[in-house]
């Protein structure tokens, strides 16, 4: 009979041995979504268009990126027209 483990203990009771998946990084994640909605749109699928633009608007990996950007940008620490920030 096998013994059992409490829930909650965090044990795997099987590991799988075949590849090891990477973890794409939001950036290769929305460059991918990219290619998909340029290759979409020569083909002429503009519902395929539409449908991939919605989901990479709404990706976390979209957001993430876009946060990057901004607060990466060394425009953002020099003051405006007005002078002050």
């Amino acid at each position: 009979m096998p013994t059992m483990e409490p829930k909650g203990t965090g044990a795997v009771a099987h590991v799988s041995e075949g590849k090891k998946r990477r973890i794409r990084t939001p950036e290769e994640i929305v460059s991918r979504y990219q290619a998909r909605i340029v290759k979409a749109q020569q083909a002429g699928k503009l519902g395929r268009v539409k449908h991939l633009q919605g989901m990479l608007a709404h990706s976390q990996s979209a957001k993430v990126v876009a946060v990057e950007r901004v607060l990466g940008n060394e425009g953002s620490k020099t003051p405006g027209v007005d002078g002050q920030t």
